[in-house]
């Protein structure tokens, strides 16, 4: 019954049909191929199709038996008692521990106020004061000869002098001698143009600070910004202004003072 439904002549991939449809022409590829395996594909298709609405049916059911067996797992805790109870009560025979040592008691003598008399007085010399004199303190007392008493030295008669720090305005500034026109002609004549980064074709500007004493020395010359990648064009600017000659010093409420000045130096090739 089932070979007759195949080899069922009306049907157009029917075995009989196509062997003999495709008797002389080639049955490697093509329509005879496809419909030699239509019947096997279709039946492959319909069992898919069956298995995957079977699944999708029974996917509630699958859903809660997998929960239901997560709830019925138990994961066991360890759990360990804690001891709450109280502290044993202290030892009370046993003795506290020793105070600590009392500082060292100087050795002092209580200062008395003086007292406004008629009588004469006669002058005494003051009292030396030794080592083994006792200190003039509020109250009398004595100190423990076994302690060394160790007084830092104090050096109070060299007085160090202080430095102003140096201003960056003030009424009368630093000039140069001669001027600004002078100070240009000295940095053009003084400042050599590094070899190194002359045959590399750097030029820029440098910018140097200093500080004006009141001498009008030149000191404290660093260098603000420099040129880009030219680090000997930073060394020649700081090189000729620690070479100028002492200016004119900078002067506030009539008194020379520290002045700070900032001066940009051009290196510009030629």
């Amino acid at each position: 019954m089932a070979e007759s439904l195949i080899n069922n002549w009306g049907s157009v991939v029917a075995p009989v049909r196509n062997d003999m449809v495709f008797e002389e022409r080639n049955k490697n590829y093509g329509a005879y191929q496809l419909r030699r395996n239509h019947n096997r594909s279709v039946a492959i298709a319909l069992l898919i199709t069956c298995t995957a609405f079977l699944f999708a049916v029974s996917m509630p059911a699958i859903i809660d038996w997998i929960k239901n067996r997560v709830d019925e797992v138990v994961v066991p805790v360890d759990i360990t008692p804690v001891d709450l109870t109280a502290p044993p009560p202290l030892d009370e025979t046993e003795p506290p521990p020793p105070p600590p040592p009392p500082p060292p008691v100087m050795e002092t003598v209580k200062f008395t106020p003086p007292v406004v008399t008629d009588e004469e007085v006669i002058d005494e010399p003051p009292p030396v004061q030794t080592e083994e004199t006792p200190q003039i303190s509020t109250v009398t007392q004595e100190g423990n000869s076994d302690e060394e008493i160790i007084i830092p030295e104090t050096n109070n008669n060299v007085v160090e002098p202080t430095i102003e720090a140096p201003l960056t305005i003030v009424e009368q500034m630093p000039a140069f001698p001669g001027g600004e026109a002078e100070m240009m002609k000295f940095i053009q004549k003084n400042v050599q143009y590094p070899q190194v980064e002359k045959e590399a074709g750097i030029s820029g500007t440098c910018y140097v600070t200093f500080v004006v004493e009141k001498d009008g020395s030149i000191t404290d010359v660093k260098i603000l910004r420099g040129v880009s990648g030219g680090p000997g064009c930073d060394k020649e600017a700081k090189r000729v202004v620690g070479a100028m000659p002492h200016w004119k010093a900078g002067k506030q409420n009539g008194r020379e003072v520290r002045v700070q000045f900032n001066l940009p130096i051009k290196f510009t090739l030629r």
